[in-house]
C-alpha cells in the first residue's frame, strides 16, 4: 500500500511511523524544510518539502500511484484542497481529512462531503473526538480510560488500583476468574513504575498500577468496585476553556446528560459571550481566569463533583486542575498535549489525561488499516494497541482451544463476541470462524499477530 500522508507534526509523524512498520510505502509532505528532513532522517518513510496542496508537490509525492492521502496539516483549508487534487488530478482512491474549524462539521456542512462535491472518504475531528472520549469517562466515574468496542458490546476500561479497597492485589491473574467468578473481565495491560507490560496467568496486580481491562458493558460498576472504586456518576461539572473542544463538550452534555448542573470558565470575554448565546439558558457560563481563586469560586468549584480543563495551553489545564481538585473538586480531567508531562500528572492529583493527538491518531489508523486488524485504541505512545479483528478460516486462533495456540509475545485475547454473546474467555475457550476477538497487541508483536490471524494471509 502506498501512503502519502500530508504534515509532519506530531499527528502526521507518528501516522507515518506505523504504517512505515507494516510495511506501507509512505512519503510524507511538509511545508517546513526542516521537518520534511527530520522525517526523512527518523523513519523509513520519504520527506517531501512543499506545500501538500500544489499539484506539482502532490505528483512529486507519487500521488499518481497512491491508494491513500492522509492531510493532516495545520490548515483545514490546505487538507481540504489536498483531497481535492488527489482525486481530480491523480485518482487516489481514499482520502481521510482531519478538520478542525466547527463550521466544517455542523450537520448543515455534510452535504460538502457527498458525491461531486469534495471527495473526502473521512473527516477526522480532533475536538469532536476528544468531546466525546471526555463524555465516556465521566459515564465512568473512576476510570481514566473508557472505550466501547464491537458495537458496544465490551468496554475497554483503565483503571488506577486504589489503596486500600482493592481486593484483587496478588491474586495471580490466572486465579481472578475463581477469586471473582461472579464479575467477568481480563487484564490486558499493566503499567507500574512508568513501564507498561502485557501480563501472563502468573503475573499479579500490585497496589497502585494502572490497568487496562474489558468487561461487558453491564458489569462496569462491579468491575470498578473490584479495583476500589466507587465513586457516583457527577451531578454538577466546571469544564475550563470555551474553545472549540469545551463547546463541543458542553453540547453533548447538554444534550445527552440534561440532568447535569455545568459551567464553563473562558478567559476571553468575546468567546464567553458567543458560547453563551449557543448554548442553553441552563448552562451557566463565566468570563475569567481558571487560574484565579475568585473565579473558581464563583464556578463554586468545591462542590463540583469533576473539573474537565480543555484549553488550548497544556500548563493552564494542569495548573487549573491542581487548583480546582485542592479547592475541594473531587476529580480533574485534563487535556494535555506534551506527552513529557504523562508521567507528572497522577503525582499532581489529576485523575484521567486526555491527549488530542493520540485519539486522532487511534481514530486515522481506524479507518487506514487493512486485513484482518483494525486499530481501535492506542494505550500508549510505542507501546501498543487494543485491536478488535475477526477470527478467520485458517486462522491459527481457530485451530483450537485458546492454550493451545502459541501466541506471539505482546499478544492476549481479553474479549470474544460470538454474535450477540460476550465471552471473556479462559484457556479452554475455543474461538470459531467468523467470532470477533477483542484483543491487546504491542507493536513488536504486531506483524506475527495479524500472521496468526490471517493464516499468513496478511
Amino acid at each position: 500500500m502506498r501512503v502519502i500522508v500530508c504534515g509532519a507534526g506530531q499527528v502526521g509523524s507518528t501516522i507515518a511511523r506505523h504504517l512505515s512498520s507494516e510495511d506501507a510505502d509512505v512519503t510524507v509532505i511538509d511545508s517546513s524544510i526542516e521537518e520534511a528532513r527530520r522525517v526523512d532522517e527518523s523513519y523509513d518513510v520519504r520527506g517531501i518539502a512543499g506545500h501538500a496542496s500544489h499539484p506539482e508537490v502532490l505528483e512529486r509525492a507519487g500521488a499518481r500511484d497512491a491508494d491513500m492521502l492522509v492531510a493532516v496539516t495545520r490548515s483545514d483549508e490546505v487538507n481540504m484542497v489536498a483531497c481535492q487534487v488527489a482525486h481530480s488530478l491523480f485518482g487516489v482512491k481514499r482520502r481521510i481529512a482531519r478538520l478542525r474549524h466547527h463550521g466544517y462539521l455542523e450537520p448543515m456542512s455534510s452535504g460538502l462531503y457527498g458525491a461531486g462535491q469534495l471527495p473526502i472518504d473521512v473527516v477526522i475531528s480532533p475536538e469532536v473526538e476528544v468531546a466525546r472520549g471526555i463524555v465516556r469517562r465521566l459515564r465512568a466515574p473512576g476510570a481514566f480510560d473508557m472505550v466501547t468496542l464491537v458495537d458496544d458490546k465490551v468496554k475497554l476500561l483503565g483503571i488506577h488500583c486504589l489503596p486500600p479497597a482493592c481486593p484483587i492485589v496478588g491474586v495471580p491473574l490466572a486465579r481472578l476468574a475463581e477469586t471473582m467468578p461472579e464479575v467477568p473481565l481480563n487484564v490486558l495491560a499493566i503499567i507500574r513504575g512508568g513501564r507498561s507490560f502485557v501480563p501472563r496467568g502468573r503475573d499479579s496486580i500490585q497496589m497502585g498500577d494502572d490497568v487496562y481491562v474489558v468487561t461487558t458493558p453491564d458489569q462496569t460498576d462491579r468491575v470498578m468496585a473490584a479495583f476500589g472504586h466507587r465513586e457516583k456518576e457527577a451531578r454538577r461539572v466546571v469544564i475550563v476553556g470555551g474553545g472549540n473542544v469545551g463547546l463541543h463538550l458542553a453540547k453533548a452534555l447538554e444534550r445527552e446528560a440534561p440532568l447535569v448542573s455545568l459551567k464553563v470558565i473562558e478567559h476571553s470575554e468575546q468567546r464567553a459571550d458567543q458560547i453563551s448565546r449557543e448554548l442553553g439558558s441552563g448552562i451557566v457560563v463565566l468570563h475569567g481566569d481558571a487560574l484565579d481563586k475568585e473565579v473558581l469560586e464563583e464556578a463554586n468549584v468545591r462542590s463540583a463533583e469533576t473539573i474537565v480543563a480543555v484549553t488550548n495551553d497544556d500548563e493552564t489545564n494542569i495548573f487549573a486542575s491542581v487548583l480546582a481538585k485542592r479547592e475541594g473538586c473531587g476529580r480533574a480531567i485534563t487535556l494535555v498535549n506534551k506527552t513529557s508531562y504523562e508521567p507528572l500528572l497522577p503525582t499532581l492529583g489529576i485523575d484521567a489525561v486526555v491527549s488530542p493527538n493520540a485519539v486522532t491518531i487511534s481514530t486515522i489508523l481506524r479507518h487506514v488499516r487493512r486485513g484482518a486488524i483494525s486499530a481501535l485504541h492506542t494505550l500508549r505512545e510505542g507501546f501498543g494497541e487494543v485491536i478488535e479483528a475477526e477470527a478467520l478460516p485458517g486462522s491459527r486462533l481457530v485451530s483450537g482451544p485458546l492454550q493451545s495456540v502459541v501466541m506471539p509475545e505482546g499478544m492476549r485475547i481479553g474479549a470474544v463476541v460470538r454474535n450477540s454473546d460476550v465471552a471473556i474467555p479462559a484457556g479452554g475457550f475455543q474461538v470459531r470462524p467468523g467470532d470477533r476477538i477483542v484483543a491487546i497487541v504491542t507493536y513488536r508483536a504486531l506483524r506475527k499477530a495479524e500472521a496468526m490471524l490471517t493464516g499468513g494471509r496478511g
